[in-house]
């Protein structure tokens, strides 16, 4: 994972072909000469081992994908990290779970929202998982210290970004919560972290609530990334004047779940504990449910009206992104092509590629052409 180009697709890629972790590094230099890279080498050992010893001063340790202590709905995601480093309890991220996400610019009723929605899920034993940056992040971690609550940094376990919540985050680990990372020890987190951050923070949680969001955000990526594997996302509304609520009025729009409180959360993801009382914090909780079938002792859950016809829904959209990019590669590819060959309205391409360019995971070129970042 450390060796120059290897992403967490292509580490996969390459065990799957080669078997073993020690075959595909003794094949990476063929593999990048083939891909016109000249002159490749694999990581050093060193710097995996100074990694390490890094991890072991900063009282940090590995969960690998497989292995006991990985959360287990993130190892069910599309590009699940092969490990991750964590910081505090490890059994945390066994528990029920949900991501609450939000704007770093929160007004204060947002903050109020977020943490009286981490409270409620923290009663109920529901660990909640966010970013750790300002605004809704923070407010969700420090109502949910006492009752368990997992932050994802985009960069190295040991970098907290931003300073401000360094004293937040001594409290997550000392209160017997966690700090996770998918990046090395010292890496300063940059543009093109937060977005794999953003898969890590939903990957985890089998439901991700959006509490305040412009309408383009990262905490719509993070919705976004709920959605592509199937999770549910839901949003709290807000004034259709304040910018900070049109993400999440747009996310409703289209079919999201309208929150006012913990209890919509929970009615939504299923009743966790039904028959088991509240989850101990220092229990192993098996992983949350998505559609829990349904019992006598489950009362009827009430119908959600469907998004209007003219709309896109979330998973159209979400099924429409996996479509482009699984067309686009390195190669610029003319947008126009681009549309005939989907076989889809212009003007609903048109809007979902403005998505994945603010994503980062297209590129637009001189001449209308367009390629995958």
């Amino acid at each position: 994972m450390r060796s120059r180009r290897v992403g967490v697709m292509t580490f996969w890629r390459l065990l799957a072909e080669h078997g073993s972790a020690q075959a595909a590094l003794d094949a990476l230099p063929a593999v990048a000469a083939a891909a016109g890279v000249e002159n490749y080498a694999i990581c050093p050992e060193g710097v995996a081992l100074s990694e390490m010893k890094a991890a072991r001063l900063h009282g940090a340790h590995l969960v690998f994908r497989g292995a006991p202590g990985y959360p287990p709905l993130l190892s069910d995601i599309s590009d699940p990290p092969p490990f991750l480093w964590v910081a505090g309890a490890p059994a945390t991220l066994m528990r029920p779970t949900v991501a609450l996400v939000g704007a770093r610019n929160a007004s204060s009723l947002g903050t109020r929202m977020a943490r009286a929605l981490a409270r409620g899920l923290g009663e109920e034993g529901i660990v909640v998982a966010s970013g750790l940056a300002r605004g809704v992040d923070a407010a969700a971690h420090a109502a949910a210290v006492e009752t368990g609550t997992v932050a994802v940094l985009a960069g190295g376990a040991d970098v907290l970004y931003p300073a401000e919540n360094s004293r937040l985050a001594e409290q997550i680990r000392a209160e017997g919560g966690a700090i996770v990372s998918e990046q090395p020890f010292g890496m300063q987190p940059q543009a093109r972290h937060f977005p794999a951050r953003n898969r890590i923070v939903s990957g985890m949680a089998a439901a991700t609530v959006v509490v305040e969001a412009a309408a383009k955000s990262g905490s719509l990526i993070t919705a976004r990334c709920a959605l592509d594997e199937g999770r549910e996302v839901l949003a709290v509304p807000g004034h259709p004047l304040d910018a900070r609520a049109g993400g999440c009025n747009i996310l409703i729009r289209d079919g999201a779940r309208l929150v006012r409180n913990a209890a919509d959360v929970i009615e939504a993801v299923g009743p966790l504990l039904s028959g088991h009382g509240k989850a101990p914090r220092d229990a192993v909780q098996p992983a949350l449910p998505f559609e829990p079938p349904p019992s006598a002792e489950t009362p009827a859950q009430p119908v959600i009206p469907p998004a209007p016809p003219e709309t896109r829904s979330l998973r159209d959209t979400a099924a429409l992104h996996r479509e482009i990019l699984s067309r686009l590669g390195p190669s610029p590819l003319a947008e126009d092509q681009l549309i005939r060959d989907l076989g889809a309205p212009s003007d609903r391409v048109s809007p979902a590629l403005t998505d994945l360019e603010i994503e980062g995971r297209i590129e637009r070129r001189p001449g209308g052409l367009l390629s995958r970042v």
